[in-house]
């Protein structure tokens, strides 16, 4: 049989927090089925809800209508999709395509879920574009049922495993990791999510606040640093999930001392989505979900097959894993090698620096003269201070050439770092 548009959730369970109200089940599902029955015949969504309930209602009735969700789409992407179209919670008067109002006040009465067929393209998401050109990848339906399905057996979110958690999020529902955390599982796991904005650390706090227990906050590497240095403590959490980028050891033992929850980190690619996880503060080796196989170059998803990754990695037994890296960023100078991401870490960690990032020029391989690049955010210390104290942690061959001190990254959302904006930063052609 085709998975239903949710599993096995009760139309009086909560699904969502939102403005001091708990949105039911029941509820949820006359929303989306109105707002279903408004949208064009044929078409793609592109959901730029701010509202993260108004976000799982304008997917749910675009799923329901036959239409896939666009996730992490570029503006010019977006506008070159047949047939897209904005699912918005505001009014977009200068929007270059046209625009579907998901109306939070419409929608009652007793809905069934729908059934969904399995290979109905649910989503179709965009890489980041941090190591080049952005990429299409259609998600059917019945893979990422059964991807929710595995990330709540991992991290304990089935209604066997206790109470229904909250989850409050510092992540967009538009992209691959905040749209599998905070759409999906609330459609396929005991879960609820917290509707509001929760970016800022005091708009995070207020959140965790407003949710009863088991809350679990969902975050980034880059929100868990702005948070920590906050010094506030959140309210009781069962859980802290961080995805996007490696969260270091230090920062993992800082969340569990200073926070007494668990530091999960999930491990995932916009290609594939969440495959596996690891408690960060200690371990070092990764455990793939149930069902998924994980090798050196690729994954085998449920529903997708065989996926090639852009990781280089370490079986170690046990179907376990070590994560070396990405393969674009193994960088060799002088007879070594190094990763990227490792050199990152240890930039971070030197005093004073707020944020920084490596960069190896294109013609790093052919180039026997070309050398590593960083872009650093520290107030108060020069580029000169900085390359002192790298001297003291890294081999001489991987000590950045030109090192640009910048008042802030270009970050987005995720805390990614697109390339091409980082090439503007050291007037790198792309």
């Amino acid at each position: 049989m085709p998975p239903d548009l949710l599993t096995s959730r009760d139309a009086t369970e909560i699904i969502c927090h939102r403005d001091g109200e708990a949105v039911t089940v029941g509820r949820f599902l006359a929303q989306a089925a109105t707002l279903a029955a408004r949208l064009p015949e044929n078409g793609q969504a592109v959901n730029i809800c701010a509202d993260r309930y108004a976000a799982l209602v304008g997917f749910a009735a675009a799923l329901w209508r036959g239409h896939p969700t666009l996730l992490g789409a570029r503006p010019g992407a977006a506008t070159q999709a047949e047939g897209a179209y904005l699912l918005a919670d505001a009014p977009q008067p200068e929007a270059a395509l046209p625009v579907v109002l998901v109306d939070l006040a419409c929608g009652s009465g007793e809905v069934r879920a729908p059934a969904i067929p399995a290979d109905r393209i649910a989503a179709i998401a965009f890489t980041s574009g941090s190591t080049g050109a952005p990429t299409a990848h259609p998600k059917p339906w019945g893979s990422l049922v059964l991807g929710a399905a595995a990330a709540a057996a991992r991290f304990g979110l089935r209604a066997q495993d206790g109470p229904p958690a909250s989850l409050v999020a510092t992540v967009p529902p538009q992209h691959m990791y905040g749209f599998e955390t905070t759409l999906m599982l609330p459609l396929h796991a005991h879960v609820a999510i917290h509707a509001g904005a929760s970016f800022f650390p005091g708009d995070v706090l207020a959140a965790l606040e407003a949710v009863p227990p088991r809350r679990i906050l969902v975050t980034t590497p880059l929100h868990l640093r702005v948070l920590l240095a906050e010094g506030r403590r959140p309210p009781d959490l069962s859980a802290v999930i961080s995805a996007t980028a490696p969260l270091s050891r230090e920062m993992a033992e800082a969340v569990e001392r200073d926070w007494g929850a668990p530091m999960l980190e999930i491990y995932g690619a916009t290609e594939a989505g969440s495959m596996a996880s690891r408690r960060s503060a200690t371990e070092d080796d990764w455990l793939p979900y149930e069902g998924i196989t994980i090798r050196p170059g690729f994954a085998e998803i449920p529903g997708l097959g065989l996926i090639p990754l852009s990781d280089a990695l370490e079986p170690v037994g046990e179907g376990r894993f070590r994560l070396l890296g990405r393969v674009a960023d193994l960088v060799k100078l002088g007879g070594k090698r190094a990763s990227l991401a490792e050199l990152n870490r240890v930039l971070a960690a030197v005093p004073g620096v707020q944020d920084g990032v490596f960069l190896a020029p294109r013609d790093l391989e052919r180039n026997p003269a070309a050398r590593l690049a960083a872009i650093v955010v520290a107030p108060g210390r020069s580029a000169a201070d900085i390359l002192g104290a790298l001297r003291g942690r890294l081999d001489p061959a991987f000590l950045p050439r030109r090192l640009e001190m910048v008042d802030a990254l270009p970050r987005d959302s995720l805390g990614k770092l697109p390339r091409e904006a980082l090439a503007r930063l050291v007037q790198e052609e792309p």
